[in-house]
């Protein structure tokens, strides 16, 4: 099955991804609290990579208009789900984002053709002849 109309099918995708992408910073900015309460604590360089990662997920909303912006966020989703290493319950967490990524990914192979690849005009109008003005 492919979209009627591929463009936009596109767009409300990529809306997708991009709200996506906002939860999961969202989400990562909330793993501090865990990890200060636990027995290590949080240190630093803990904090620092929690931070630059939620950057990251943040920034990468807002590129999902390029063409490589949706390969981006598909390579977010391995350190987001390896922020279960310095907290347990993210695992879990991260585990249902990357469901949801892999559910996008599938629609959007279902709908355009390829996960990856841009879209092509539909070609509705080449088939029904002239246009009368």
């Amino acid at each position: 099955m492919t979209a009627p109309d591929p463009v936009r099918a596109a767009k409300a995708l990529r809306g997708a991804a991009a709200a996506t992408l906002v939860l999961e910073g969202i989400a990562v900015l909330f793993v501090p609290r865990g990890i200060a309460q636990s027995g290590d604590g949080l240190n630093g360089f803990r904090l620092t990579v929690l931070l630059v990662l939620a950057v990251l997920l943040i920034l990468a909303s807002g590129l999902q208009r390029r063409p490589w912006g949706l390969m981006a966020g598909t390579v977010l989703q391995a350190p987001l789900l390896l922020t279960g290493l310095l907290n347990s319950i993210m695992w879990f967490v991260a585990g249902i984002f990357l469901l949801i990524w892999l559910y996008l990914l599938q629609v959007r192979k279902e709908l355009l053709g390829s996960p990856f690849g841009e879209p092509t005009a539909s070609g509705r109008d080449d088939e029904a002849g002239p246009q009368p003005q």
